[in-house]
């Protein structure tokens, strides 16, 4: 058993594992130092966070590691050399002190930024020369800190665990080997399976449904955002954020004339009244349902033989308030949340990938959960999976329903989540269990690649044009069963259904592969009895999905100020008519009739999208008309608004 004790690949875990319980510790450290920052974290919760953390730390660790591993595990006979062992040594200390060094001296920064260093401090101060003097009087200030580190270190030097040498070239790893072929090959594989596990590992999982760990995972682990410092470690931190594009600092007004073109709060001065019997709202967020694919916003489609593939759809859109242009904030599902649910778009990079995905934010559930609402968010893919619990957790959701919670894999799809006819019915049942009023929302997921229905619906829905069709048309038989089932219970008619898409997906007609058209996803508010002339009022203006949460509040005469960037569309006429996205590199704004596209620094295209629905014709010649220009100015405010308040964590009512 010798030569296992002392294969490589023994040596190299105990050496990781070591410095992933530094990392431990240091996080507790962290938690024992800041006590008087987190009240309300009880054992129980302290003891997630912290088993929380080992994931981040592990994905840290691995970046950090990797050469050091590599190194360890090439399969070569030299290895145990004393020269080459020296050399990995430094390979590994050097990573892990200077991660050590970092992760501890941001127990002092955060306490003055409020969260883990990201990126964007070397941005920050890349102009300053005096940052080794700031350094050298907080390492002094905060002794203690600097004691602790020195002793992390400390500990990480004398615990090293050194491959044991050997004399010659011979590898005592495998003693009386006489089949050199063998060692080599058995070597390689151990090589090989190494790095897929540690790629895992960097990823933070397996499973296709699994994206690379980020920042706002974080908030799985926790009850409010600022304990996301508890779970998070520096290093992971900065290498994640670097990843993603730094927003940019712009200024395009004073901070006055800014507030005044656009503002973010929203001041209802008691206008509210909660009086209209405290409405239960249910918010689906359907996944990839493109605008093209509803036959009833498509009449003059193939000269007027178009019939889409949403019969449901069809039916219901046409006792529900819906809008001739209605968008989508973002292109990405991970984009949809924000800006449904929280009235957040996406601008630049998404929101729940950007360093700032741990500010405090609020939603429809907070803002209604603070009013005596209960709340629930759904989604049948694994627990965790595309960071929505997170998300949902982070954002004032109660409860969160996903895999773990249908609990059959029976009906689990095998790629994504469990089929949308089972789930939603899941979805209308647990409805069926809460009190009202209620808030919740359900992010559908069959209609995603690769794009299959049940095996019992095979050949049942219109294949149309693209793979993605047959799965829109079952997703629709999907959402008929659910209605059919929530007109059975008692809380139907006391509920606002609202339907909205994440994003496009597979379009087809050229109307619809422009840069308006691949934003066009359905907004349709559904009440069975909302008042005739509220659904009917002409609106001549674009809704965009961050028009969601401030047209829920207002419905139901929400009486207090709420934060968001878009505005009511059910009882009001917009103040500023427009719908702002981001289609990258360009920003872009939506009048009823003009599409105006801004790379941050000028005008790059105007289109009237009324007169040339194929957006062939830039009319920037005509930008000094009154209309362009209070687009631009809209527009530039917004951006300005949204990052200021983005890296400042003002995403909430002050």
């Amino acid at each position: 058993m010798k030569w296992k004790v002392n294969h490589p690949w023994v040596v190299a875990a105990s050496n990781m594992l070591l410095v992933m319980v530094i990392f431990t510790i240091t996080r507790l450290f962290y938690y024992l130092t800041n006590m008087a920052s987190y009240p309300d974290v009880t054992a129980s919760h302290l003891w997630e966070m912290m088993a929380g953390g080992v994931r981040f730390d592990l994905t840290a660790l691995l970046y950090l590691n990797s050469v050091y591993i590599l190194l360890m595990l090439l399969p070569l006979r030299i290895r145990r050399h004393r020269r080459y062992q020296q050399v990995a040594q430094w390979f590994y200390w050097i990573p892990n002190s200077l991660a050590i060094a970092v992760n501890c001296a941001d127990m002092v920064y955060m306490q003055f930024t409020g969260r883990r260093t990201t990126i964007t401090f070397f941005n920050e101060f890349q102009h300053d020369s005096n940052l080794a003097h700031i350094f050298f009087t907080s390492a002094v200030q905060y002794g203690y800190v600097t004691l602790f580190a020195l002793a992390m270190i400390a500990v990480l030097v004398c615990l090293y665990r050194p491959l044991p040498p050997a004399e010659g070239t011979a590898d005592p790893s495998s003693p009386g080997l006489k089949n050199r072929v063998w060692y080599y090959v058995r070597e390689s594989l151990i090589l090989v399976v190494s790095v897929y596990f540690v790629v895992i590992g960097i990823r933070g999982g397996f499973g296709a449904f699994t994206r690379p760990i980020t920042l706002s995972n974080a908030l799985q682990y926790t009850n409010h955002p600022n304990e996301t410092n508890i779970v998070l470690n520096t290093p992971f931190a900065i290498m994640r954020s670097s990843e993603g594009r730094v927003f940019p600092n712009l200024r395009y007004f004073e901070p006055e004339e800014l507030e005044e073109i656009m503002s973010p709060v929203h001041r209802v001065d008691g206008k509210g009244t909660m009086d209209i019997g405290r409405k239960n709202v249910v918010v689906f967020i359907l996944e990839s349902f493109s605008k093209e694919y509803i036959g009833y916003f498509n009449h003059d489609l193939d000269s007027g033989r178009y019939q889409g593939y949403t019969p449901f759809l069809d039916s219901l859109a046409a006792h529900s308030l819906t809008f001739e242009l209605s968008l989508a904030n973002g292109r990405k599902s991970i984009d949809a949340m924000p800006s449904v649910l929280s009235s957040i778009p996406m601008l630049i990079a998404p929101y729940i990938l950007t360093p700032y995905s741990t500010n405090e934010v609020s939603s429809i559930a907070s803002c209604l959960g603070a009013k005596g609402w209960q709340t629930g968010f759904f989604h049948g893919a694994p627990n965790g999976s595309m960071g929505f619990m997170a998300y949902a957790r982070s954002c004032g959701f109660d409860a969160y329903y996903g895999k773990d919670e249908y609990n059959n894999n029976d009906d689990y799809d095998g790629y994504w989540a469990i089929w949308d006819e089972e789930f939603l019915q899941f979805y209308g049942r647990t409805m069926s269990t809460m009190s009202e009023p209620f808030m919740t929302a359900v992010f559908t997921a069959t209609s995603h690649h690769p794009f299959q229905v049940p095996a019992r619906y095979e050949g049942v829905f219109p294949e149309g044009t693209d793979p993605i069709h047959h799965c829109i048309g079952y997703t629709d038989h999907a959402l008929r069963q659910f209605f059919d089932y929530a007109k059975t219970q008692a809380w139907y008619d006391r509920t606002l259904f609202v339907l909205t898409a994440d994003h496009t997906n597979a379009l087809t007609h050229p109307e619809y592969t422009t840069d308006k058209g691949r934003y066009e996803v359905p907004v349709i508010f559904f009440d069975p009895h909302m008042d005739e002339a509220v659904r009917t009022r002409e609106r001549h203006y674009p809704v965009g999905q961050t028009d969601i949460m401030p047209s829920i509040l207002e419905y139901i005469g929400y009486d207090a100020p709420y934060f968001a960037f878009g505005q009511d569309v059910i009882r009001h006429d917009k103040t500023a008519p427009y719908v702002v996205n981001y289609n990258a590199p360009v920003y872009q704004i939506f009048s009823d009739s003009l599409m105006l596209q801004f790379d941050g620094k000028e005008v790059t295209g105007l289109y009237n999208f009324r007169t040339d629905r194929l957006l062939r014709h830039n009319r920037k010649e005509h930008m000094d008309e009154a209309e362009p220009q209070a687009m631009l100015r809209y527009l530039q405010a917004t951006i300005q608004q949204y990052i200021t308040r983005m890296k400042e964590n003002r995403l909430t009512v002050e």
